[in-house]
């Protein structure tokens, strides 16, 4: 009885120590090919005198047996006497066995860790790298954003912490985006709300995380558990720069305390329905803010210039040969958009700058030249009154009619015309619009037909969130085809701002010749990166989608110059001047289809002759 016990033990353990995977075995093989030597060498000294002696003893032997063991080839020029050879052959055969066994446990062994390294749970040993914590189709506007970010940078290193198969990730990623550059982009598979998943991409080290919202209804309350996850964290040294955003407003005030102090959470629902009701009267708007919030092309910078403390922000405006003075950062932080001309630039404020790359500003050695003839004379036109029809409806109607009130001039009509009839929306007090309701089914072209599109001089075209993104956005384009064949037989064309959720989508929708596609999935993207990469402009991009103070606009050409004469970009950014706003650039709309500017040129050359026509505009920053 004690014997079977003893045996059932020695045989656990034995299991027990099989379990802990290839270097236990390993270690049995070692064992094992050690007894056999030993086993063998002290045979043959016994039982052979002469064969002992000469190779060299019992430590002669026992090297020989070794040489059989790993290569069984060796025994062939064995000899010796009978015993001699037969526990020489003895030990070849079990080397056999053992080798084999050790090859098996080797390649077994090294697939496990091949396998470990493509499930991505191996941590990180990085330094100021770049983590997003979540996967959403956005993922790949962010790794191109930051992939153009980091393109001046020596090396650079973006982690994706998702729930998801790294192996498949990275293939993903490969076939958007082919060539990353100079930034290596590693994946880890792990789910963002597990405190020990978190630190495989090693988050004490990194510069800047970012929490990219996901899909579904619940994605806020996943947003708001990251944060406290993060916000909760003991961090070892400084806490990286922290971004996310939420979709719904109502959860912005809860994911900003769960963030913690200096975490930023955007409200994306609040920016996309900004940029509709700024765009849905100025064509091409969209394309201004896909270039400034994107680091291709022009974007934003902010820079101390010792060499204008005590001028004016009006002399600011022509003190760059590359590059275009926006506004000022107060040296308290305070950011000022397009303030009034003659304020004084003090010692410690930073100049808000419109340039391609921060290593590309170059000041001006003097002011460039101004052709004053061309400079108009007339007045500007008066903002006109504006009706405008909204097609379909979501979650976001009612706050997109507040916010086309405050834009528009008093007088104004909207139209909302969906197959429901929106209360929340009509119920909505307006100051300056009349608003009143038509049924409608927007896929139908008999529907549509009954609207009397003619009479309307703005369209816009709302996605519809009760389905999934991709079905809103096929009926999105079946929309927008009826709308541009009815066009087709009226005598009063009408501009269309239409609002996509796939910007791969917004491409395909170019055949309907749309004025302006919103995509605010992308749009909030491109935010989100720009502030991974620099805090600081925060506050730059409140200011521009706030309707309070100065925003962006596009305004006829002949506001500022007189049209068809021979101007130069400096001499608009002075005619801006006199009317106390900063002008960035121009749209061409004979341009207007080309991509990828679609007609606009932020920051153009300031001395390069220039003719604007009556359909072109002039982008600038005003208070209205």
């Amino acid at each position: 009885m004690a014997r079977g016990r003893l045996r059932t033990r020695v045989r656990y353990w034995f299991d027990g120590t099989m379990d802990r995977g290839t270097p236990a075995l390993i270690t049995w093989l070692a064992l094992a090919s050690l007894v056999l030597i030993a086993l063998a060498s002290t045979l043959v000294v016994l039982f052979t005198n002469t064969d002992a002696e000469e190779n060299g003893g019992w430590y002669g032997v026992a090297w020989m047996s070794l040489l059989r063991t790993l290569d069984p080839g060796t025994m062939g020029g064995d000899t010796g006497g009978p015993v001699f050879l037969g526990l020489m052959l003895a030990v070849t055969i079990g080397g056999i066995f053992i080798v084999s066994a050790l090859i098996g446990v080797l390649t077994t062994g090294l697939n496990e860790k091949i396998q470990e390294l493509r499930k991505g749970r191996s941590r990180l040993i990085e330094r100021g790298h770049t983590v997003v914590l979540g996967w959403s189709d956005q993922i790949f506007t962010v790794i191109a954003e930051l992939v153009e970010a980091n393109q001046s940078e020596r090396r650079s290193c973006v982690v994706i912490l998702a729930d998801r198969d790294k192996v498949s990730m990275e293939d993903a990623i490969r076939a958007r985006i082919p060539d990353t550059g100079k930034t290596r982009v590693i994946c880890r598979s792990g789910n963002p709300l597990v405190r020990q998943d978190l630190e495989l991409v090693s988050p004490d080290t990194a510069k800047s995380m970012m929490v990219l919202p996901s899909t579904g209804h619940d994605r806020d309350v996943a947003v708001i558990k990251v944060l406290l996850l993060l916000n909760s964290r003991t961090w070892q040294g400084t806490r990286p720069h922290i971004v996310a955003a939420v979709h719904d407003s109502e959860n912005l005030a809860a994911a900003r305390l769960a963030a913690g102090e200096g975490a930023l959470v955007i409200d994306a629902e609040d920016i996309a329905v900004r940029l509709i009701a700024q765009a849905h009267r100025q064509t091409g708007l969209s394309e201004v803010f896909n270039e400034l919030l994107s680091f291709v092309g022009n974007e934003f910078y902010l820079r101390e210039e010792p060499r204008l403390v005590g001028s004016t922000y009006g002399e600011a405006l022509h003190a760059y040969e590359a590059g275009m003075a926006s506004g000022l950062q107060r040296r308290d932080g305070a950011i000022l958009l397009n303030p009034p001309m003659d304020t004084e630039i003090h010692a410690g404020d930073r100049i808000l700058v419109l340039a391609e790359d921060d290593l590309l500003i170059r000041p001006a050695t003097r002011r460039p030249a101004i052709v004053e003839a061309a400079i108009t004379s007339a007045p500007a036109q008066p903002p006109a009154l504006d009706r405008t029809l909204l097609i379909g409806e979501n979650s976001r109607t009612a706050k997109l009619v507040s916010l086309l009130d405050s834009f528009v001039q008093p007088g104004s009509t909207l139209d909302i015309a969906a197959p429901q009839r929106p209360e929340a929306a009509l119920r909505r007090p307006v100051t300056n619009l009349s608003l009143s309701y038509k049924s409608c089914v927007p896929t139908r072209r008999s529907s549509l037909e009954a609207l009397d599109l003619g009479g309307y001089e703005h369209i816009v075209v709302l996605s519809d969130d009760s389905v999934a993104p991709g079905p809103a956005d096929d009926r999105t384009l079946v929309t927008l085809l009826h709308l541009r064949d009815i066009e087709g037989a009226l005598d009063s064309p009408y501009s269309i701002v239409t609002e996509m959720n796939d910007d791969a989508n917004r491409e395909v929708a170019q055949v309907t010749k749309a004025d302006d596609f919103i995509v605010s999935t992308k749009v909030i993207s491109l935010i989100l990166t720009q502030l991974t990469e620099n805090h600081a402009l925060n506050d730059v991009f409140s200011d521009l989608f706030d309707p309070e103070g100065s925003e962006i606009y596009l305004k006829p050409a002949c506001n500022y110059v007189d049209l068809g004469a021979e101007a130069t970009f400096a001499t608009i950014v002075e005619a801006a001047r006199r009317t106390g706003e900063t002008a960035l650039g121009y749209r061409l709309a004979r341009h207007s289809d080309e991509a990828p500017r679609f007609g606009v040129f932020l920051n153009p050359p300031k001395n390069a002759p220039l003719v604007l026509g009556p359909e072109d505009s002039v982008i600038v920053l005003a208070e209205q």
